[in-house]
């Protein structure tokens, strides 16, 4: 995801092209990789039937990722645990520094 991020890849890009990156790894390896980004959705992908190789695109930047990333695991802690989960995230803002608070704050009213 990095080399796509950073601009080391093409826009849209082809397993080859991942792979001249990534040369260590074996073809195969990247193409599991790039294929499974894809199924989850980090990747898109655009099928082509006269084209032999798929070509893959990002869909979101890291940030955007991150975030969004973060609200499902935590939507998930809740799910599964809880009271329990919401106790938890309380004692962890406990430990924040009023630096920290302020920032955290700040990007709740986003």
């Amino acid at each position: 995801m990095e080399a796509a991020w950073v601009g080391r890849l093409p826009d849209p890009f082809v397993v080859r092209d991942v792979h001249e990156v990534l040369a260590d790894l074996a073809y195969t390896t990247v193409m599991t990789t790039v294929s499974r980004l894809a199924a989850k959705g980090i990747l898109g992908v655009e099928r082509s039937q006269s084209a032999r190789a798929h070509r893959y695109h990002v869909v979101e930047q890291p940030r955007q990722m991150i975030e969004r990333l973060s609200r499902v695991e935590a939507g998930r802690a809740v799910a599964r645990f809880g009271d329990a989960a919401f106790a938890a995230f309380s004692a962890e803002f406990d430990r924040l520094t009023p630096a920290q608070r302020e920032r955290l704050r700040r990007l709740a009213d986003r």
